[in-house]
C-alpha cells in the first residue's frame, strides 16, 4: 500500500514538472520579440478596436455609422475617447451633427483637433455624455444632468421637447451600452472663472 502512494506520488510529481517544462517551451516560443513588442505597442488597444459582429452596436459603433457624424468620430479619435464609449454604460450620448459643428466659429473643430489641445477637446466631448438610458420623453422630467466631466448641463422644456443646453434632439438611436440622441448644436461647457 505505501509502495502505490509512493508510485502515484512519484508519477504525480513526474507529470507536474513536465506539464512545466512545456508550458515554459510554449511561452518562450510564443513571447514577441522587441521589434513585436514595440509594433503591439503602436497599435490601439483596448475594447473599442475588439470586432463584434454579433452584438448590439455601441454608441462609439452607431457614431461611425453615421455620414451625418464623421466630425464627432474625427474629434473622439483626436481625443483618444473610443474605449470610454464602448463601455459597459448605460451612456447617454448627445450626439452633435456635422452641421452643429460647421455652425461653430470658423477654425474652431481644426484648432481643437491639434494634439496640444487634447484636453480641451476631450473635456467638451465628455461634456457630451451623461449615465443614463432615458428616453427622448423622460428628459423633459429632467432640470439639469451630470455630465462625464463633472460639470451639468441644463434642460429646458420647450413646446413640450427637452432642450439639453439649448440644443434640440433630432433623433434617438438605442444601442447596446445606452442610447445616442443625435442634436442639432455643439454643447460647450460653461467656462470656469
Amino acid at each position: 500500500m505505501k509502495t502505490t502512494k509512493t508510485i502515484i506520488l512519484v508519477f504525480t510529481l513526474m507529470a507536474f514538472i513536465w506539464s512545466c517544462k512545456n508550458d515554459n517551451k510554449e511561452n518562450a516560443s510564443t513571447s514577441p520579440t522587441a521589434s513585436e513588442q514595440e509594433s503591439v505597442s503602436n497599435e490601439k488597444t483596448g475594447q473599442a478596436f475588439i470586432e463584434d459582429d454579433e452584438g448590439k452596436p455601441t454608441v462609439l459603433n452607431i457614431a461611425i455609422g453615421s455620414k451625418d457624424h464623421t466630425t464627432l468620430v474625427a474629434a473622439v479619435q483626436a481625443a483618444s475617447l473610443e474605449n470610454a464609449l464602448v463601455n459597459a454604460g448605460p451612456l447617454m450620448v448627445f450626439a452633435p451633427t456635422n452641421e452643429a459643428f460647421a455652425a461653430l466659429p470658423e477654425g474652431t473643430v481644426d484648432n481643437l483637433l491639434k494634439p496640444e489641445n487634447k484636453d480641451a477637446l476631450a473635456n467638451i466631448l465628455k461634456y457630451h455624455v451623461t449615465p443614463g438610458n432615458y428616453s427622448k420623453e423622460f428628459l423633459t422630467k429632467f432640470k439639469k444632468l451630470g455630465q462625464a466631466n463633472n460639470q451639468y448641463v441644463m434642460v429646458e422644456v420647450v413646446d413640450g421637447e427637452p432642450m439639453i443646453g439649448g440644443a434640440k434632439i433630432l433623433a434617438s438611436v438605442k444601442a447596446g451600452n445606452g442610447i445616442v440622441h443625435v442634436i442639432d448644436k455643439v454643447l460647450l461647457p460653461p467656462t470656469e472663472e
